[in-house]
């Protein structure tokens, strides 16, 4: 006797289709998972046995061999329980399941057939319903974040006894032991509409409805830095805060997202999909998410939990900033070696993940920002009332060499912050909203640009696309280039001083670039010039 049901697992964050196959024989009664089972594939066994047996089924007592094809895949995690358990009962002819629909299984079996959520749901969904599925049985848990992909049924399973539509309230006064030689009576299920669920999810896509309790308005003074957000948040671009304790470069980071624009529709699924796989999406009755993530990793971090990885990859702390933000305070206190594995996804704006077994790619286009210390004291440079600096030449460089070279060429601005000094009462603090204004408008001149190109913003630029979109006037490019000699800056940074100078220029509404842009553009390395008068 044989059966086939479609399940599927996670492949990074991307879903795959998985079938089961069943076929109980005659023989010695055992069970078989062949296909690459992990060990908590090859664990379900007895989870279905379990669930079967207290659910007022019977488990075959035959010889039970379950296939999980394509057989070349690795197979891991617990999300084909329910579809090894609806493959069994098929099998043995203790149910017939709906023919009138392309049905997709999905869930984890509890030992008394109660059904438990699975990572990765939205993926999974999203998957069957471009593979041409009807329909979706899962844990009724995991319905209202199903319930996020339109244009597919979603049938929610709390146990499994209400696969028949009269769910008993209790056992029967006899029932069917599992080693019974009298055959159950065969449940005919012609549909699944008793499960059948509805979503009341409320989608928000108007940036005015995202309530942001924090702003600029808050921050006093640090004109110049608001000036350096917004360019970074118009472009996308890398930023670095530096400047003594206390002067607000935390504070004026974490506000970045409030003048974000909230991620597109295309942008969010992708955005939603990697927290569903991560198993981080707590919320889905709020719909999709619409806010740009922000992430702010311990400095304890590994390199593992911040790119990704385990044995199992799952998505590290720069793909959960996919399309939003990371924030990497007190930058030198990381380990070098975890911030050194930052620079490939800061050029190719993914992870590539190999094991033994597979190769996973999981996605990573994110602002970094990050701040730090002049020097370990803090103090350099700073002007009284506060302490003067104690640091050696060669103790701030071997602080600052704690980031290597080609990781700061990767950084576009490069700002000090300073002490506040008095600033004028009347003058009314810079707020989000006004930012936002700016970068909004940066953004749509962006979007017009690139329509008809596979990227979306200025720090995506680069080879003839690069030299192609960032003409400038002549007295800009004899600046841009007597600079990179004078500062020896490497042809990345100097790739990037372009980038900049773009979003700069966009933002001051000019076609072409002009020397103000570069000279702006320029100030923003200042890393580059204070290590030229450390060694001088």
């Amino acid at each position: 006797m044989y059966a086939n049901v479609y399940s599927a697992c996670l492949y990074g964050i991307d879903g795959v289709i998985i079938e089961v196959e069943v076929d109980l024989s005659n023989g010695i009664p055992q069970t078989s998972i062949i296909g690459l089972p992990d060990s908590a594939v090859r664990e379900s066994v007895e989870r279905v046995r379990s669930a079967v047996k207290n659910s007022e089924f019977n488990f075959p007592l035959q010889r039970i061999t379950i296939n999980l094809a394509p057989a070349d895949l690795r197979k891991e995690g617990s999300a084909f329980d329910l579809a090894i358990a609806l493959g069994l009962l098929s099998a043995s002819g203790q149910i017939q399941l709906p023919t009138n629909q392309r049905l997709l299984v999905i869930g984890e079996l509890s030992l008394d057939g109660a059904l438990r959520p699975v990572n990765g749901i939205l993926s999974i969904v999203d998957l069957a319903k471009r593979q041409g599925f009807t329909a979706v049985l899962l844990p009724q848990m995991n319905a209202s974040e199903a319930h996020l992909i339109e244009g597919i049924e979603i049938y929610g399973l709390d146990h499994l006894r209400q696969l028949t539509p009269q769910t008993m309230s209790s056992p029967p006064a006899n029932p069917p032991s599992a080693h019974s030689s009298s055959p159950r009576p065969t449940l005919y299920l012609k549909n699944f509409d008793h499960l059948k669920t509805s979503s009341n999810i409320h989608f928000e896509f108007e940036s005015s409805s995202l309530s942001i309790p924090e702003d600029y308005s808050d921050v006093l003074g640090q004109q110049h830095v608001k000036r350096a957000l917004t360019i970074a948040a118009a472009g996308m671009h890398n930023i670095m805060l530096m400047g003594p304790p206390g002067t607000g470069k935390t504070m004026l980071i974490r506000r970045l997202p409030t003048i974000l624009p909230t991620l597109s529709n295309e942008e969010s699924l992708e955005v939603t999909k990697i927290f569903s796989a991560a198993g981080k999406l707590k919320e889905a009755e709020t719909g999709l998410m619409k806010r740009r993530p922000f992430r702010a990793p311990h400095h304890t971090i590994s390199a593992a939990g911040l790119i990704g990885g385990g044995m199992v990859p799952k998505p590290g702390e720069v793909s959960l900033a996919h399309k939003g933000v990371l924030f990497l305070d007190e930058l030198p206190e990381f380990s070098r070696t975890v911030l050194e594995v930052l620079r490939q996804p800061l050029e190719d704006r993914s992870v590539h993940i190999s094991r033994a077994r597979a190769s996973y790619t999981f996605p990573a286009h994110f602002i970094l920002a990050c701040s730090m210390n002049p020097c370990p004291c803090g103090y350099l440079g700073a002007a009284p009332p506060l302490p003067p600096c104690t640091c050696s030449p060669g103790r701030i460089l071997r602080y600052r060499d704690k980031i290597s070279g080609p990781l700061l060429d990767r950084i576009d601005l490069q700002v000090e912050v300073p002490r506040p000094s008095d600033w004028p009462s009347d003058v009314q603090p810079l707020s989000s909203e006004a930012m936002r204004e700016q970068v909004r408008h940066a953004q749509h001149l962006q979007a017009e640009r690139y329509a008809q190109l596979p990227f979306t913003w200025n720090s995506e630029l680069s080879g003839k696309m690069l030299r192609q979109f960032t003409s400038r006037t002549s007295q800009a490019d004899i600046l841009l280039k007597g600079t990179f000699e004078a500062l020896g800056l490497s042809m990345r940074a100097f790739d990037r001083i372009l980038k900049l100078a773009r979003t700069i220029a966009d933002l001051e509404k000019a076609e072409v670039i002009e020397a103000s842009h570069i000279a702006e553009a320029i100030q923003y390395r200042q890393l580059d010039r204070k290590v030229q008068d450390l060694m001088g």
